[in-house]
């Protein structure tokens, strides 16, 4: 009877770490809320310049090219500005 008890909580503990593990896991992969409310406008800027490349080599169509540009602009909070 004691070993099906010990199995019994081995196997609890089992679980609460690998419950343990999977809220850690989460925690790391979920941004927090001050990452994603700051604008990196480096990088937006960034997307542009290779974005304004790729439609001079015409790459990509002018509705693609409109669409992005768009919406990065947003991003940055240009847009409005912009009509």
């Amino acid at each position: 009877m004691s070993a099906s008890f010990g199995k019994r909580e081995r196997e609890k503990k089992k679980q609460e770490r690998a419950a343990e593990k999977r809220e850690r896991r989460q925690d790391r992969s979920a941004p927090s809320e001050d990452a994603t409310a700051v604008v990196d406008e480096a990088e937006l800027m960034e997307r542009f310049r290779v974005l304004s490349e790729r439609f001079e080599a015409k790459t990509i169509s002018r509705e693609d090219y409109e669409a992005e540009r768009a919406t990065i602009f947003t991003e940055l909070g240009v847009a409005d500005s912009l009509s």
